[in-house]
């Protein structure tokens, strides 16, 4: 009987595990039976844009926590597939930060050449896994959301790979239940263009929070608070955006913070991050861990201790993303298939302690990418994944915080170098602060959206209200 696989997830995850599979496929390896279940109707997980939030079409929870607008936070060639290029897909070179549909675009073309649609059951969302240590053995519980259909499978190998940004994490405030106005979570955020001429709130002070309030302040917010917890971000933020420590309490539309200073909002988002959540398992199952780069339990951050037929993909904090799941997802291929023999229980607890005394002896932001360079690199050694430069991955990872610290508005019209392919990057036709149209059609072919020719990162909110954008 040949080898069955299940993949929970057909985002850039579980697509990279159908990928993984496809490949060795190519080269002559017998391909397992496998099935990979996905709730949503397409594949590409976070990037399968929705305008719905909270519930979707088929009464489940949205998944997505993509919004219009939302262009790549970082340099696409920190995530560039090896096997895969973007001059390979798009026949030219692009700009380096690209908006959400070009980068769909270019994951789903790339699954789409390896034919491996056929192995996905879409619209099905998994609801039990049940393992049974004396057979070895996954029964895996689904059903179809659309008919409510039910089916039962069972496997010899499963892999989770449907990510860890979906479930808001949502802390209290003493008063917030007196707020006026709107008050939601970074996963419902679908646009800012209604927070023009508003006093936001943002809690939090990582990704979500500057590039949400960044959006915002393009969209013509009158002005942006960022509420910080430990340290706040420091940028060279523009004239109508601040940080302030913790909120403490709300007062009808009145904040006070920590620092005894409190003000008045029309709105709050709260970008306070993600669970990892699973409750198709059980807790022997499941990872319960804080979003960071090496989650204690997991083998190279892939095989789970306890039970080393279970496979996590992306269950990490992220600098690398597309790159780092498929080194995850060949890993893990190889080690299902017998290529890879895993070493004693002692041994891989002994590993996994190594990564994560590492991870506490990281000094700064650096160190963090430095650290997940390693690990992407420990991974694709022990592969025939293509290797590709990644100390050049991890100096363009430190370029690109050196110039989000200089020009937040700005850090996204950089141009840099592929480190696969050496093509430069073209400078984009539209500063990102006057893109207003994230279209694939309209990043790809234009026309130019600029107003002028000074400096973007100068520009009130005001100045760009008054200039009808």
């Amino acid at each position: 009987m040949s080898l069955r696989v299940g993949i929970i997830g057909a985002g850039p995850s579980g697509m990279a595990q159908l990928r993984a599979f496809e490949a060795a496929r190519a080269k002559g390896a017998d391909m397992p039976e496998i099935v990979c279940f996905e709730k949503q109707s397409d594949w590409g997980g976070q990037w399968n844009y929705t305008w719905h939030t909270g519930i979707d079409g088929s009464g489940e929870s949205a998944h997505s926590s993509m919004y219009r607008h939302l262009w790549s936070n970082g340099p696409k060639e920190c995530l560039e597939f090896s096997d895969y290029t973007f001059d390979e897909h798009f026949g030219r070179p692009i700009s380096s930060f690209p908006p959400r549909a070009v980068l769909f675009d270019y994951i789903s073309g790339r699954v789409e050449k390896s034919d491996v649609r056929k192995y996905i059951q879409f619209n099905t969302a998994v609801r039990w896994v049940n393992y049974d240590e004396s057979t070895e053995e996954f029964t895996l519980f689904s059903q179809d959301v659309k008919t409510g259909e039910s089916t039962s499978y069972v496997f010899d190998k499963l892999v989770v790979s449907t990510g860890h940004f979906s479930t808001p994490n949502i802390p209290e405030f003493e008063g917030i239940n007196t707020f006026p106005g709107e008050v939601l979570h970074a996963h419902d955020f679908r646009g800012a263009e209604r927070f023009a001429g508003k006093h936001l709130l943002m809690i939090g002070s990582s990704y979500s929070a500057e590039d949400i309030g960044m959006q915002a302040h393009k969209m013509g917010a009158a002005s942006i608070t960022l509420s910080y917890r430990s340290a706040p971000m420091g940028f060279d933020w523009p004239s109508s955006t601040v940080e302030r420590p913790l909120v403490t309490s709300f007062e009808g539309s009145t904040a006070h913070f920590s620092d005894g200073t409190s003000d008045d909002f029309d709105a709050v988002i709260m970008c306070t991050g993600y669970l990892h959540k699973y409750p198709f398992l059980s807790s022997e199952l499941a990872v319960n861990s804080p979003n960071v780069l090496y989650p204690g339990n997991l083998y190279k951050g892939v095989v789970w201790q306890q039970n080393t037929n279970l496979f996590y993909l992306g269950a990490q904090d992220q600098y690398y993303t597309f790159n780092m799941f498929d080194a995850q997802a060949w890993f893990a291929r190889d080690v299902m298939t017998g290529k890879i023999a895993l070493p004693s229980e002692a041994e891989r607890a002994a590993d996994i302690q190594s990564w994560l005394d590492a991870q506490a002896a990281i000094p700064d932001h650096d160190g963090e990418a430095d650290f997940q360079t390693d690990y992407v690199r420990n991974l694709i050694q022990a592969t025939d994944y293509p290797e590709f430069d990644l100390d050049a991955v991890g100096t363009l990872f430190k370029d690109w915080m050196r110039h989000k610290s200089e020009d937040i508005l700005g850090y996204r019209d950089k141009a840099h170098r592929s480190v696969i392919t050496g093509t430069m990057a073209e400078t984009h036709h539209t500063r990102w602060i006057n893109a207003m149209d994230d279209s694939l059609e309209r990043f790809l072919n234009g026309p130019s959206q600029n107003m002028n020719t000074h400096a973007m990162a100068t520009l009130d909110a005001d100045e760009i209200l008054s200039k009808g954008k």
